[in-house]
């Protein structure tokens, strides 16, 4: 592409050169020509005015001699009706012939004559007769000047052709090299390099490709991303059960049936540890929840405490429940609303030690609603880093999945996901899950925990059971 482009510059730029300097060299090829007669011309009048007056041979001479023309200028007088001879000052080139056409056409001429050409001016005498004046003009003064305009001419159209190479060369560079970075990230992306994108750059339709190029890489990344998040949502989902069964599985007492049914227990937990770690080895980031998703909270809420509620009475724990008397309708899908509670519940019964209280409360507010998940646990010491995305805590059973599930199902909404302290005096997780998409002022912490409790304390609904 690039040469193909420099060979059509140079044809192009070749083909307007001659079209513009032959034209313009002949131009002053024909001005020189002109000045050269236009200066014969006025040499030719000069002598006018005495050959109207005189035909006297010394006086004509001294007018001849006067006008500086050396032997370039020469007068010829015909013979008088009385008798006189013809008068002929200065050297003669032209033939007779020529001159007496001349004078009988009564008008000037040119005649090519060796070493240039003549110009032969009719003047009239006070006699009536006609004679002429004969200015040579050499051919060095006719092409006066031609040869170096010719070879300006030919510089400038060279300096453009040489300049139109290298705009050539500079511009098939610009459009050559972002084609060969499509090419070059085209390839790796095809070898599995996720992360290769195209600088958006260049000429107008390269951008539009390259753009093209990124946009599908992204929804790549994103279809990829997809899946292993599904995956490993999946997997995390199953937690709940086995929860329930290292739970059972802790009641049966001694054994070798009770050893080996918690020794099974403890390696599925494992097996499901190494599916959703090996699912998520890749981090891309996952798409937002749909915006026709929705259900109604409190329901979710009260299942999903029916079901940890059995749980709650096998270990001793009391538990609470506020907020959900009346529907709370909000932009997410039940099944990933319910995972995330339980993710958080189960977080409660596998961090915390038998018999800690736990409480759920849910505020159902103008733009937003927001769900609390507090205990009376030791507390998260370092809740930036409990947010992190399959960090966990480092022990058996804790990949780091469940917060992340409970933070992008808030995010998808607008909204997010705070760790804080408990008015129990354990841990506290905030979602907020915003309503409608909308941005609005978020009250501060200090005000939420101040609102949530004046709702603990009043509420029906906040007993612990």
């Amino acid at each position: 592409m690039r040469w193909a482009l420099v060979k059509v510059c140079v044809a192009v730029t070749t083909m307007v050169v001659v079209a513009f300097a032959v034209p313009l060299g002949l131009v002053v090829k024909e001005m020189a020509r002109d000045r050269a007669f236009s200066g014969a011309e006025r040499e030719a009048a000069a002598i006018a005015p005495a050959l109207s007056i005189t035909s006297d041979r010394e006086q004509l001479e001294r007018v001849v001699a006067s006008a500086g023309a050396d032997d370039g200028l020469a007068v010829h007088i015909p013979a008088a009706g009385d008798g006189a001879a013809a008068l002929d000052l200065g050297r003669q080139r032209a033939s007779d012939q020529d001159i007496a056409a001349v004078r009988e056409l009564g008008r000037a001429s040119t005649t090519e004559v060796a070493g240039g050409s003549t110009l032969l001016q009719p003047t009239a005498l006070s006699s009536g007769e006609i004679a002429v004046v004969e200015v040579f003009v050499p051919e060095a003064e006719v092409s006066n000047g031609v040869a170096t305009a010719w070879a300006v001419l030919a510089g400038v159209g060279v300096a453009l052709v040489v300049g139109s190479v290298a705009v050539a060369d500079r511009l098939g560079v610009r459009m050559v090299r972002p084609a060969r970075r499509l090419v070059d990230s085209a390839h790796d992306l095809g070898e599995g390099q996720l992360g290769a994108r195209v600088p958006e750059e260049g000429p107008k339709e390269l951008r539009l490709a390259a753009v093209a190029f990124n946009a599908m890489a992204d929804q790549v990344v994103q279809l990829l991303a997809n899946e292993r998040e599904l995956a490993a949502d999946l997997s995390h989902r199953l937690r709940t059960p086995l929860t329930v069964l290292r739970l059972n599985a802790a009641s049966l007492g001694d054994g070798p049936a009770a050893e080996q049914t918690r020794a099974a227990v403890e390696q599925l937990e494992r097996e499901v540890d190494t599916i959703i770690r090996t699912a998520r080895e890749a981090k891309p980031q996952t798409a937002a929840v749909g915006p026709g998703a929705g259900c109604d909270a409190a329901e979710v809420v009260r299942e999903r405490m029916a079901f940890w509620s059995a749980l709650a009475e096998d270990e001793g724990r009391k538990w609470r429940v506020a907020g959900v008397e009346r529907p709370v309708r909000i932009p997410v899908a039940r099944a990933d609303l319910a995972a995330a509670l339980d993710a958080l519940l189960g977080n409660v019964f596998r961090h915390t030690a038998e018999g800690t209280a736990f409480a759920v409360d849910v505020h159902n507010g103008e733009d937003a609603v927001i769900v609390l998940v507090s205990d009376a646990g030791p507390g998260i010491a370092d809740p930036e880093a409990a947010m992190a995305r399959g960090r966990g805590s480092g022990h058996d059973g804790s990949t780091g999945l469940g917060l992340d599930i409970v933070r992008r199902l808030a995010e998808a909404t607008g909204g997010d996901v705070r760790i804080g302290s408990s008015v129990l005096g354990g841990t506290e997780v905030r979602i907020w899950i915003q309503l409608g998409g909308r941005d609005v002022r978020r009250p501060t912490r200090k005000g939420h925990r101040g609102a949530m409790r004046r709702r603990r304390q009043t509420g029906p609904a906040s007993v612990f059971k």
